[in-house]
């Protein structure tokens, strides 16, 4: 494998080793240090190795990496900063992604993927609320009811409510005022287009890990949107490293990783997180490594990243900060504390002197060694540093090989359906004859027999074990079988 193009410069250029890239990385610095630059030209980088990535455009200047850059005053002063003697522009393959289909194919999960701990960290329950919608998943895993929408999981608070007496004994009490503030969670979710997240077709990891002639696709999820309902933004993320940790197979070291991801306002991740489930996060980066999968987390500053998953990030690019209280000045010193020392360079002094597309940068050796903290320049990226005209966005979507698959949407029979049914089953109307309440029963219990058996049936049963950061516990539950390429 060639040796891949440097991304900075300073008293050497500094390269992101394939080998090395799948032990995790940091962009680091203050809002205006060219922290996005720096973003896209790693996103460059690892498309041109046949990297798929995975990042989210917070400010929605991202998108145009998928076009050829344009010759400007400062690509060519930076060019001749660092000494380039050529350059050329490029375009890199482009998905666009949206969880609210506006901007991008409509990103989905079902309910029961995201399982009741990231469900509850969405929803913001306490520690009782969350015991009960723990209840709620496992009551619905052990009767076969899909959790596929919010309808479902809806329908399934209000039976599991009504019949509160008879499940106490088996899995426990489940109090109205619980019930009551995770339908309320609900309507807040809903109100931010959350809603729009949950449902079929759910998202197949294998569309995010693809090459287009040699290179890796980008993926680009519009975040400007979304990160207006942070914890929404942060769940998904949170999900999406799930999924990929729990369904990649081990891989131990590869040449290259088979995806790197970018998580921009990384803080969000941690932000009021209790700490079961931060261990479970720190759980996640740390064994990530050996599925082939790099991540990068792009921050103001490195105290936003606990100091368990600070140590597991291999790959430094550190931006100005600026020490204008207490707090930034241990956030220069934690920063500067983490690279290795120079004995030329002040790191700490350095770190609060850093220009505008200027960063102190310390990678990975090929024995996995961090180099020695050098202060350098970042290389100017290749693609469309503006924008694309929302006309252009379209075109690109509408192209994609994908359009149309995730953009027709699918509502299958699962737990609200059956609950319905059930309803009928137990409450005839009793304005009908004798005759027609017989066929209506005779129906309604064909139903629920063809439903139980359908999900006992799908893909023979298949039990989904929810990650390590799904759920507690695991259940029987069919899901439709993901289309493949």
């Amino acid at each position: 494998m060639t040796t891949p193009a440097p991304f900075a410069k300073g008293t050497a250029e500094h390269v992101l080793l394939p080998g090395m890239a799948n032990r995790h990385g940091l962009i680091a610095g203050a809002t205006g240090t060219g922290k996005t630059v720096t973003l896209r030209v790693l996103a460059e980088r690892f498309s041109s190795m046949g990297v798929p990535v995975f990042l989210a455009d917070v400010k929605g200047d991202v998108s145009g990496i998928g076009q050829p850059g344009e010759n400007t005053h400062r690509i060519e002063q930076r060019r001749k900063e660092v000494g380039m003697p050529e350059f050329s522009f490029e375009t890199f393959p482009v998905r666009f992604w949206d969880i609210f289909g506006e901007q991008g194919h409509p990103v989905r999960a079902t309910v029961s993927e995201m399982g009741p701990l990231l469900m509850g960290r969405l929803l913001d329950l306490n520690e009782v609320q969350g015991g009960v919608l723990n209840i709620v998943f496992k009551i619905a895993d052990d009767q076969k009811l899909l959790l596929l929408d919010l309808k479902d999981l809806r329908a399934m608070l209000t039976h599991v409510a009504e019949n509160a007496a008879k499940y106490q004994a088996n899995y426990g009490n489940v109090s109205a005022a619980s019930v009551g503030a995770i339908q309320r969670g609900l309507l807040a979710l809903e109100s931010q287009g959350g809603d729009r997240f949950f449902g079929e077709p759910a998202l197949d990891l294998d569309d995010l890990i693809q090459t287009d002639r040699g290179k890796g696709v980008i993926n680009l999820l519009a975040a400007d949107k979304l990160i207006n309902s942070p914890n929404l933004y942060a769940t998904f993320l949170l999900w999406l490293m799930s999924e990929l940790f729990e369904r990649l197979p081990e891989a131990g070291d590869l040449e290259k990783p088979k995806i790197a991801f970018f998580f921009d306002e990384a803080h969000l991740l941690f932000n009021d997180a209790p700490p079961f489930l931060q261990q479970k996060i720190e759980q996640v980066v740390r064994l990530i490594r050996s599925k082939g999968v790099g991540i990068y987390f792009v921050t103001q500053s490195p105290l936003d990243i606990p100091e368990t998953v600070l140590g597991q990030l291999g790959n430094r690019v550190q931006h100005a900060l600026r020490a204008f209280t207490p707090r930034d000045q241990k956030a220069v010193k934690t920063a500067a504390e983490t690279f290795r020392p120079n004995p030329k360079l002040d790191t700490a002094a350095a770190i609060m002197e850093l220009g505008v597309g200027e960063a102190l940068v310390s990678t990975l050796d090929e024995k996995g060694i961090p180099e020695i903290v050098d202060r350098c320049l970042i290389y100017p990226p290749s693609s469309r540093l503006t924008p694309l005209t929302p006309e252009e966005r379209t075109a690109a979507i509408k192209s994609c090989d994908l359009y149309g698959h995730y953009e027709a949407t699918l509502d299958r029979e699962s737990a609200y359906e059956l609950l319905q049914t059930r309803a009928a089953v137990t409450t005839p109307d009793v304005s009908k004859t004798s005759e027609e309440k017989s066929s209506e029963l005779m129906k309604a219990a064909t139903s629920i027999g063809t439903s139980v058996l359908r999900a006992m049936g799908t893909q023979m049963g298949r039990t989904i074990v929810r990650g390590v950061m799904g759920s507690i516990m695991g259940g029987m539950l069919a899901t439709p079988s993901r289309r493949r390429h």
